[in-house]
């Protein structure tokens, strides 16, 4: 029995297809869910997620929203998701670099979060390519 994980962005269905596994990055930390899970819904953070299917980790990038588990299907609403595929190794590489300067360097609660959202989203699209090993 696999799981049946659906992603979907406020534009398209990036991601439609069976699973062994997938990890989840709650907004306490990292979740695994295999068939016959609890039903349950979480919010989601800006984090990486990895799908597991036939033995192969596929890695993607989700910019924050929630996740709703029910009858081994796992229903992904997110603000935005990216594969490895489509992000270029030395963007997410400089971009990752230029947040964590730019948190470094925040002052103010007002600049502090808008560098961490920052920070949090460059991270997310460094780790999907590093992962990969594009």
């Amino acid at each position: 029995m696999t799981l049946q994980v659906c992603i979907m962005t406020p534009d398209r269905i990036f991601w439609n297809d069976q699973a062994d596994e997938i990890i989840l990055p709650t907004n306490t930390g990292q979740m695994g869910v295999l068939t016959n899970h609890a039903p349950l819904i979480t919010a989601l953070d800006i984090g990486v997620t990895l799908i597991r299917s036939n033995s192969n980790w596929n890695p993607v990038a989700l910019m924050g929203g929630f996740a709703l588990v029910k009858q081994n299907q796992v229903t992904i609403l997110v603000n935005e998701a990216e594969s490895a595929q489509t992000i270029g190794v030395d963007e997410a590489e400089i971009a990752f670099q230029e947040a964590k300067t730019k948190l470094e360097q925040s002052q103010g609660e007002k600049q502090r979060v808008e560098a961490t959202f920052v920070f949090k989203r460059a991270r997310a699209r460094y780790q999907v390519v590093k992962q990969l090993g594009v």
